[in-house]
This record gives structure tokens, C-alpha cells and sequence, in this order.
């Protein structure tokens, strides 16, 4: 019974369904003797015997590596045209207080968007100074908790929050750098839910009123106007779209100079990695290249300086040294009529899903798939990885062709699961979230304590006192 019919057109069956795709494993990701994943020279079989299953395995030399690599390559780009960079890690794809340490000791900032990102980054020892703020909705008591910590740049995303700034830092007569966020009517060739430069959504300044944000903002006595800050969106594998926002942020840069100088440009982040074998990104010296050949060019033709360009990569970052283990439970065979006959898919049931990666569920965003305990022997198989929740969308891994004997036991390894996947980590029928261990050169340590039941009761208010459920109210 044929199972193509099933497949999307981008996946076609593999030569060796044990294979590990390059540029969608870590560098180090290899098969030992015996047919087991190993990832920067730790055993998966022995790291699911060691930290249990689900497990997210990170390679730190993977994401230092990245980090060093994208530093250097926009350091290049800069240099070349004239000028110079910053990198910001943007926090929100995962951040723990390792990672963070990884980022800061590559070279970067790190940038995050709520108060608990804030205090990570400044508990694992980034320089306040070298942190940049990020919300459209920052509440009083944060955006007061970030000028009193000294966070280098707050980014403003609303009049209102300019008039925030303005109290606290009259009140503490305190002085705040900041960027104004804008939308250059941009939209990135990505998922809606990712695009973020279009007018019609909650992040930013129209072009139009990021003019008068910013004549505001030079009103103010204790707050510095650095510059624009625009973001198009996230998983963006060209420079076209880079090119088009650079010549409208520019211009507006240009129109704002009649003011004063302004130090900055941010275009933030949204580099695009693989996530299958059919997916192709940019490498980063290739975009880095062509961003700052962008900005560079509309800044000679306008006859302007070129600013500081700073860029906010994550995903590109930190996404392709992650790995998660499961356990397959069950497999289960499925019949589907189509247009050709009958078909058949493999429905693949593991110990986690979408509590532990919510991606597929939020944007049908697509992974891939290998058996991690061991190699497969029978010919490729299309299959649907699953999770054990409730819910009919709690798919791991769309499509997949995984060897025929997939069996329950097995290790299943899901990879490029370092970027949004502890971030967007649920406790959706009551499952723990799982650790996070950080693997080098053989051996592991834990960067995130998984939770357990007990973490889960302890809290739940209800337990704290009255009956138990055995005891009833009787």
C-alpha cells in the first residue's frame, strides 16, 4: 500500500532513513558502533538512562560556535562598508542563565522582552549596560525595575509608554537611552503569526507616527533618542525583504537627522535555519553581506552617514544545537483513501509533545525526525510523530519517513529544538515540563531542573489544606 499520496511535495523518501541531515543536526551529530545518536560525543540511549525522557539536549560548542560565527560575520559586513556592529542574542528563543553566559562570553548582548527575561539575564551576570529591553506592554513597575538596573536600551513600542518613561525618569532623575520601534509595512514571506512589520498588528510605530514619537521623545530631558529599530519577522531565509524595509527605515533615518544625530539602527532579527532537508537558509556571512550592503547603499545615496547597525539573531543562534529525546509508546498503522487508492501512515506516539514544543501546533511548523537508540533496517516508512496529549493538533513531526521497524522502546530524536521550545514549554494535562541538559565534549550537566508531579501539587493552592480527594468532605 502506497504512502506517497500522503507526503507533502517537499518531502521525498530518503536513501537511508538513519541519515542525519546536514545543517539540520549539530555539527558533532554522529552514529557510533552500534547504531546510537551521539551528540557532542554523549550517547543519546545513556542520556535518556541518565535525565529520563523527554529530554532537550543542547551542544554548547553548536551554539557558542553560532554566536562567535554571527558576531564575526556582521562585524565583517560592517567593517567592510566603513562601519560597525552590534549583536544582540535574542533572548526570547531560550534563555537560562548558561545560555546567557555562552552569549555574553561570544560577544553579544542579549536582548529580552518581559521582567522575568530581565531578571535571568542580570542574575547570570549580563551587564545591565549591555542589555536591550524589548514589549509592546510594559508595565510601570518594569519599565522602573529596567532604568533602575541601567539597561542599556529600552525599546518603545507605544506613546503611552513614552509618557511612562517620561514620570519614572523624571521621578528618579534618571537618564534612559532608547529606540523607537517602527513598521515598515515590510512583510516577511514567513507564517502571519510571524511576520511582524505590517501595520495591522500590536508591535510598533507606523512610519508615519514613529516622526512624532520621536520629536516627543527629544522633548524629554532624561531620555536619549539612539535610533530606529525594526524587526520584519522571524525564519527568513533571503535578503529581499531586508533590502525593502532598509530603504523606508533609512529614509526615515534620514528625515529624523534634521533633529540630531542618531547613533543606531536596528534591524533586528528573523535569520531562518533548517528545519527539514528541503529547507535551504542563507548562510550568515551571505545575509549579513547583503543586510549591511542594504543599509549601506541607501545611506551613500542619501548622502549620510552610516549609523551603528545592530542586529537581534535567536533561532539562527541557539535553534540547530538542540535535540529532543522521546520514547515511542505506541505505533499504530492508519488507512486514508485518496484520490489513488488507499494509503497508509504510521501514526508514531512519544512520551512528550506539545507541552514540550508547542511549534507545530501554533505555526503547522515542520521537523524531522530519527531513530536515536539505535539504526533502522527496514525500508522508509511515512510517519506522523505524535504526543501523548489530548488533542487531536498535538503533532511533533508532521511528515516523516523513519525505517519500517520503528517499534515501541525506541528513542525518537527531534532535532532543531533549541530555539522556542522551553520557551513556549506548557503543563498542558499536567505534564512536567522537561530538563534541559547542556552537552561537551562527553559529558552532560543539567541547565534547566526538569519538574516533576510533586512540583506540579505543590502549586495547586487547593492541597494546601482540607480533605484530599480520598478522604472526600464527609
Amino acid at each position: 500500500m502506497s504512502s506517497s499520496a500522503l507526503a507533502p511535495a517537499w518531502l521525498t523518501p530518503p536513501a537511508d532513513p538513519n541519515d542525519l541531515a546536514p545543517g539540520v543536526w549539530p555539527a558533532s551529530a554522529v552514529r557510533d558502533a552500534t547504531g546510537a545518536l551521539v551528540v557532542a560525543g554523549a550517547s543519546a540511549p545513556a542520556l535518556a538512562r541518565e535525565f529520563g525522557t523527554p529530554l532537550v539536549v543542547i551542544d554548547e560548542d553548536e551554539a557558542r560556535t553560532r554566536a562567535a560565527r554571527t558576531r564575526a560575520a556582521f562585524d565583517a559586513a560592517t567593517a567592510r562598508r566603513g562601519g560597525s556592529a552590534r549583536v544582540y542574542y535574542a533572548g526570547k528563543a531560550f534563555l537560562s542563565a548558561e545560555i546567557a553566559r555562552w552569549m555574553i562570553a561570544a560577544g553579544l548582548h542579549v536582548d529580552v522582552c518581559s521582567s522575568g527575561e530581565l531578571a535571568v539575564a542580570l542574575a547570570a551576570g549580563v551587564p545591565a549596560a549591555s542589555i536591550g529591553y524589548h514589549g509592546n506592554n510594559k508595565r510601570m513597575w518594569e519599565l522602573e525595575r529596567a532604568v533602575t538596573a541601567g539597561v542599556g536600551t529600552i525599546i518603545v513600542d507605544s506613546a503611552i509608554e513614552i509618557e511612562r518613561l517620561a514620570a519614572i525618569t523624571e521621578r528618579l532623575d534618571a537618564d534612559q537611552t532608547v529606540l523607537v520601534r517602527v513598521n515598515s509595512g515590510v512583510h516577511a514571506e514567513t507564517h502571519h503569526f510571524l511576520a511582524t512589520a505590517h501595520e495591522d498588528q500590536k508591535f510598533g510605530f507606523t512610519l508615519a507616527a514613529a516622526e512624532e514619537a520621536v520629536a516627543r521623545i527629544r522633548e524629554l530631558p532624561h531620555l536619549t533618542f539612539a535610533g530606529l529599530h525594526c524587526h520584519i519577522g522571524s525564519q527568513i531565509f533571503g535578503v529581499a525583504g531586508f533590502r525593502e524595509s532598509a530603504s523606508r527605515v533609512v529614509e526615515l533615518h534620514e528625515r529624523l537627522l534634521a533633529g540630531g544625530d542618531i547613533p543606531l539602527l536596528n534591524l533586528g532579527g528573523g535569520f531562518g535555519i533548517a528545519y527539514t532537508r528541503a529547507d535551504d537558509p542563507s548562510p550568515i556571512e551571505e545575509l549579513a553581506d547583503g543586510i549591511v550592503d542594504a543599509v549601506a547603499d541607501e545611506c551613500a545615496a542619501r548622502g549620510i552617514a552610516l549609523p551603528t547597525l545592530a542586529f537581534e539573531p535567536g533561532r539562527s543562534v541557539i535553534g540547530t544545537a538542540g535535540v529532543t529525546l522521546y520514547e515511542v509508546g505506541t505505533i499504530k498503522p492508519v488507512h486514508v483513501a485518496t484520490d489513488d487508492g488507499d494509503a497508509e501512515r504510521l501514526y508514531v506516539s512519544v512520551d512528550g509533545g506539545m507541552s514540550d514544543n508547542a511549534r507545530p501546533a501554533l505555526y503547522e511548523a515542520q521537523y524531522s525526525a530519527r531513530i536515536a537508540s539505535r539504526e533502522g533496517v527496514d525500508a522508509p516508512a511515512l510517519v506522523r510523530v505524535v504526543g501523548m496529549h489530548c488533542e487531536s493538533g498535538d503533532v511533533v513531526v508532521d511528515h516523516e519517513y523513519l525505517p519500517g521497524d520503528v517499534t515501541p522502546g525506541d528513542l525518537l530524536a527531534v532535532p532543531v529544538t533549541g530555539a522556542y521550545s522551553v520557551p513556549l514549554a506548557s503543563n498542558y494535562n499536567h505534564v512536567p515540563r522537561p530538563p534541559v541538559v547542556a552537552v561537551r565534549a562527553g559529558s552532560a550537566r543539567v541547565i534547566v531542573r526538569g519538574e516533576t508531579i510533586d512540583d506540579l501539587l505543590a502549586r495547586d493552592a487547593g492541597l494546601d489544606s482540607g480533605p484530599t480527594a480520598e478522604e472526600g468532605e464527609g
